[in-house]
């Protein structure tokens, strides 16, 4: 399978990105520029994080207007997988392929950390290696990861079981302290209807490899190979 790695003008994790697919799964990988207009032959493209186009004016706002975005959209909307970490979350609400956006932190400072997450939902390609409450440690690093939708949208995330991943603690409760960011719900990700598309605040990608002391982010590239196998 290929994967395709988007580089936006500011993002600094595609390296990251492209070194856990071609290097540590041993897949093909390849970069989409911003101004590409075709995604190479892409099974699975991933916007990695970053801060696309500098954030001027809001994170990832700026991003929705880069050519290789409607090649993206087309992708999604043909059932291809899309994966958003973190910047590339922020784009994917604004290009409106996830509801919802993502606002400063609630105390307004830069987070730059280990969190939990709680794995909710297994049935989508990202997460079948994972089990349905699943714990693991991951990295962030990103100032505006508050994720916000009105009532109504997060109940019908809710009903459609969206929520993929929430900020907990190491037992898996959802405690005022597990959420760093404010997050509505202690959401840390979710996925779009047809559980194509994922985006995610937490770095998987950082935390791929045991020689930095935590591998448990390889879970997720992992059921993107999985679900693959079974087609």
């Amino acid at each position: 399978m290929k994967f395709g790695v988007v580089v936006l003008p500011g993002s600094n994790c595609d390296h990251d990105a492209l070194h856990v697919t071609h290097d540590v799964l041993g897949q093909e990988a390849e970069v989409l520029w911003h101004k590409d207009t075709d995604l190479k032959g892409s099974d699975v493209v991933i916007i990695p994080g970053g801060f696309a186009y500098g954030d001027y004016l809001r994170a990832g706002a700026l991003a929705k207007f880069a050519p290789i975005m409607e090649p993206i959209r087309r992708h999604a909307e043909q059932g291809g997988l899309v994966l958003g970490i973190c910047n590339g979350f922020q784009v994917l609400t604004e290009v409106g392929l996830l509801p919802g956006a993502l606002m400063r932190n609630q105390h307004l400072r830069f987070l730059s950390r280990d969190v939990h997450v709680r794995t909710e939902e297994t049935d989508t390609p990202f997460t079948s290696e994972l089990q349905a409450g699943e714990v693991f440690r991951v990295p962030i690093a990103h100032g505006e990861g508050n994720y916000f939708a009105d009532d109504a949208t997060l109940d019908e995330l809710e009903r459609n079981r969206q929520v993929i991943f929430r900020y907990s603690d190491a037992d898996g409760r959802l405690t005022p302290d597990a959420n760093p960011n404010g997050s509505a719900r202690h959401i840390a990700g979710i996925c779009n209807k047809g559980r194509n598309v994922l985006g995610m605040m937490p770095h998987p990608e950082r935390c791929s490899e045991t020689v930095l002391g935590n591998a448990a982010g390889l879970a997720v590239f992992k059921s993107i190979l999985a679900s693959f196998a079974r087609v």
